[in-house]
């Protein structure tokens, strides 16, 4: 399994970029949100990769940063599903929008990339709902600092972000952060 492309960007070609390794380039797929973070053509470049083997082709999928990567792998798990299709999805969206897609349950959104119909955008949003975490996108906007700290620390105990997102409205805006772990806790054990 290739995990990292480190080297010199040769060539770039939406979605295909090419990475020259000590004379040997890489032909690597990347989502547009990837692609346009790339550095200038000769500069030195470094992606996160997943690589497909099938029947009739190996082909390389490059990620600019290791959550683009787990979307990713969490979208090709989707039957129905494979990495051209999940490329679609992240070159028409962020992976936070996503995240906040799943979380929301919104097809909408999801409608909107290319190549992406109800039927398809209705079963991503099935099958992601609880798999995108906290460690992929922000599941939801938080006021501040202790608000954040207090929707980490449900996350942390195990609640899903939905759960956690629904207790931390329920709080009053200028609690602290222990007393608001405590009353959130209050909350979903009823």
């Amino acid at each position: 399994m290739i995990g990292r492309i480190a080297g010199q960007l040769a060539e770039k070609n939406p979605p295909e970029v090419l990475v020259d390794c000590n004379g040997v380039g890489y032909e690597v797929l990347v989502p547009m949100s990837t692609f346009y973070n790339l550095p200038a053509l000769g500069e030195k470049v470094s992606l996160l990769t997943h690589f497909v083997v099938r029947e009739d082709a190996q082909i390389l999928y490059g990620f600019g940063s290791a959550t683009e990567r787990a979307a990713f792998r969490q979208l090709i798990k989707i039957s129905g599903v494979g990495p051209r299709t999940a490329l679609s999805v992240l070159s028409g969206m962020s992976v936070e929008e996503l995240s906040q897609a799943v979380t929301r349950q919104e097809p909408g959104r999801i409608i909107k990339v290319p190549g992406i119909g109800k039927k398809t955008a209705e079963r991503l949003l099935l099958e992601l709902k609880g798999k995108l975490g906290a460690d992929i996108g922000a599941p939801v906007s938080v006021a501040d600092d202790s608000q954040s700290d207090i929707l980490q620390a449900l996350i942390a105990l195990g609640y899903s972000d939905r759960d956690a997102a629904l207790a931390l409205k329920a709080l009053p805006k200028d609690v602290g952060v222990s007393d608001g772990i405590k009353l959130a806790l209050k909350s979903l054990a009823k």
